[in-house]
């Protein structure tokens, strides 16, 4: 009744589905998700995941499915 409308933003100009990535850090195993610009071998739009909950969540908040690679 009182739940939170999410809202659904769009995908970064310039990148698509297909751009998302997962990057594990090598010292700590932090794992970071966003979008992969070729030209920067970086990730653009990046934040921590903890758990796949999180992964999930992330396209969720760009209107996604998580086998819509």
């Amino acid at each position: 009744m009182f739940g939170k409308n999410k809202k659904i933003l769009a995908i970064p100009k310039g990148f698509s589905a297909k751009s998302i990535r997962t990057e594990s850090s090598i010292c700590t195993g932090e794992t970071i998700i966003g979008f992969y610009d070729e030209t920067t071998r970086k990730l653009c739009f990046a934040e921590l995941v903890k758990n796949k909950e999180d992964i999930a969540a992330f396209y969720e908040k760009y209107g996604l499915s998580v086998g819509e690679r």
